[in-house]
């Protein structure tokens, strides 16, 4: 969206605010809640038209603003989905499942069947997609927040962005820099510990590797993050092509250059197991 200034109000009428669900934990949903004090500002400014996870009190649509947690997941979401799109002047996607298709988009590597078998005594009766998809792959998306959860400071900055009609301001860096800003000691090169904090999209505030664990990727892929190096130097320093393959596929793992890595260590590992062994 192009910025073109605050929008003038003339008259009393406050924007409507919608938030949704699809398939999710309702994690991103609860970070909105959490946001306790700037919500009553917040509330003041917009008019909470729908949120049933705050309330059962719904306005009816059109909408100026939703917010969609959740990722796609069943043949009642695709419709349900263009409904929510019809209805709202801009959409907003948050969290790892609306943007990527969150944990849940590991079946989209294995096959709905065989985890439906493992989780449900009767899998006959579950009616789902064979796939786990991000809300952009069904309609168009006016901005999408990464995060598992989100970060609520994030949050409230595309809110405001989307009222004022101006673009967002969230920070395009990786948790890197993030590591840098806090004074942690890169628990790679220190301590040898895999670490995603490269090629992963910052909002987290490094949280992780202030405690002595690797980035596990849960705000995504940066912009233009460069997997391949990364990998190559895990590679380097002891770790197998099957456990490169897990790294990359957590909560984000259906995310473009997540997915394309593991592919190719996938891959490798697959020619590895079929090749004959010694004789």
């Amino acid at each position: 969206m192009n910025a073109t200034g605050p929008r003038a109000r003339t008259s009393t009428h406050k924007p409507k605010l919608a938030v949704w669900k699809f398939a999710s934990c309702d994690g991103c949903q609860l970070s909105l809640l959490d946001c306790e004090d700037e919500l009553l500002t917040l509330a003041e400014e917009v008019e909470i038209a729908y949120f049933l996870e705050a309330s059962q009190a719904v306005v009816k649509g059109p909408y100026d603003l939703s917010l969609v947690e959740g990722s796609i997941s069943t043949p009642q979401d695709v419709e349900r989905i263009k409904q929510v799109r019809h209805v709202s002047k801009y959409l907003v996607t948050i969290g790892a499942c609306a943007t990527a298709g969150g944990i849940q988009a590991l079946r989209n590597f294995q096959g709905k069947s065989d985890y439906c078998s493992l989780v449900y005594a009767s899998p006959a009766y579950i009616e789902t997609l064979s796939t786990s998809t991000p809300i952009a792959s069904h309609v168009r998306v006016d901005f999408e927040l990464r995060g598992c959860p989100i970060n609520k400071h994030q949050l409230l900055e595309v809110i405001s962005a989307y009222l004022q009609e101006r673009k967002p301001n969230t920070p395009a860096h990786s948790v890197c820099i993030e590591c840098k800003q806090r004074g942690t000691v890169c628990v790679m090169v220190a301590q040898g510990i895999p670490c995603l904090g490269p090629v992963t999209h910052g909002g987290c505030g490094a949280i992780c590797p202030a405690y002595a664990r690797g980035c596990y990727g849960c705000y995504g892929p940066k912009e233009t993050p460069n997997t391949r190096a990364l990998s190559a130097y895990l590679c380097q320093h002891g770790m197998q092509p099957q456990d490169i393959v897990r790294a990359f596929r957590g909560v984000n793992a259906y995310a473009e250059a997540f997915r394309q890595e593991s592919e190719v260590y996938e891959a490798h590992e697959n020619v590895k197991s079929e090749s004959p062994g010694p004789r």
